[in-house]
């Protein structure tokens, strides 16, 4: 398979959108973040990256709501969803449909929550 995908598993209502390359990750990591309203329908669509824990809650969202690679391309950043995922809360088919993607995700060591 070649190219940003959205792939639906087995049993998962909805696509999880997978980049091509994680190096197309390159989203912000500090200051304020709004996400529209297709990510973060309800609730607070603000996040402010200098607070903790507020990072990885943004990434999470996106990583569940992403309808197309521009979404993740646009909020989402290598390094730190390298360093977030192993404690990251995510639904088994996103993380699944991601670490099939990019085997070396599931190589990060796991850290306790």
């Amino acid at each position: 398979m070649s190219g940003d995908s959205a792939i639906r598993p087995d049993g998962y209502a909805k696509p999880v959108v997978v980049p091509e390359t994680l190096d197309d990750l390159r989203g912000p990591t500090t200051g304020m973040v709004e996400l529209p309203r297709h990510l973060k329908w309800s609730g607070n669509p603000r996040y402010d990256l200098s607070q903790p824990g507020r990072l990885s809650d943004l990434y999470r969202t996106v990583l569940n709501e992403a309808a197309s690679p521009q979404d993740l391309h646009s909020y989402l950043s290598r390094d730190p969803l390298i360093r977030l995922w192993p404690a990251m809360w995510l639904p088994r088919a996103v993380r699944r449909a991601w670490e099939e993607r990019f085997p070396e995700l599931r190589l990060v060591p796991h850290r306790a929550a």
